[in-house]
């Protein structure tokens, strides 16, 4: 058992709050334990030069986190490397979900604004911003702006790694901070691939502890696509 009596394979308690915001096309506050982010979807009505005339959308995503959204204040200042690379990532996540050519000519920003950081703030942005998406794209199918709905797949994602010889899922911050190795893993609903981060920092880990850690990874995706349906009021 872990510190928090959570089981090696076992996520953290997640809560997704649908429309947490007022004005917006779709948005949601996703809990993970004591992880908690603001997800928000906007459409605009233009997309980014090089697809101009193309007939095609876009989908693209801005990460950040509160000054005291940890236990050390975040200094305000111009977005980060590390918040550059995490929102690449978010906007990586939800395109491989999406077909642009239903969009139209349409960008859907994806905002992911961390108030509370336990760690997996990344996985849990991705995890979030699909259901903001995913209530945008009802928005604009109901408005009639779209005919069909982009959306192919699910997505979401989530951390684990190699904590004092054991593998773990779904990381608080205090046990990512002694791993030995850890991961951030993206999947869709088919459990195909969308992105693996991983990196050894105790010591190297071999090819039968990176296959075990996807294999967690699975398992945490699947029920945390199981949460995102529910919330979204989809049988699965």
């Amino acid at each position: 058992m872990r510190s928090n009596g959570r089981k090696s394979d076992e996520l953290r308690s997640v809560k997704i709050t649908r429309n947490y915001l007022k004005d917006v096309e779709g948005s949601c506050l996703i809990e993970a334990g004591e992880t908690h982010v603001i997800c928000s979807a906007t459409i605009q009505e233009t997309v980014p030069s090089f697809l101009k005339g193309g007939g095609e959308g876009w989908i693209t995503a801005e990460y950040g986190m509160l000054p005291r959204s940890s236990k050390v204040r975040i200094e305000r200042r111009r977005v980060s490397g590390r918040s550059q690379e995490i929102q690449r990532l978010i906007g990586r996540s939800l395109r491989a979900a999406c077909d642009f050519s239903l969009l139209g000519e349409r960008t859907i920003l994806l905002d992911c604004d961390v108030i509370q950081a336990d760690g997996g703030t990344r996985t849990l942005s991705v995890t979030g911003a699909f259901v903001a998406l995913y209530d945008a794209i009802e928005k604009m199918l109901h408005w009639r702006i779209i005919s069909r709905s982009p959306v192919l797949h699910f997505v979401a994602g989530v951390s684990c790694g190699i904590v004092d010889g054991q593998l773990l899922l779904d990381l608080c911050y205090k046990e990512d901070f002694k791993a030995l190795a850890d991961l951030n893993i993206v999947m869709t609903d088919n459990q195909q691939l969308v992105e693996i981060q991983g990196t050894a920092e105790g010591r190297p880990f071999d090819e039968g502890e990176l296959t075990q850690m996807i294999g967690l990874a699975k398992k945490g995706i699947s029920e945390l696509i199981q949460i995102q349906k529910a919330a979204l009021g989809i049988e699965y």
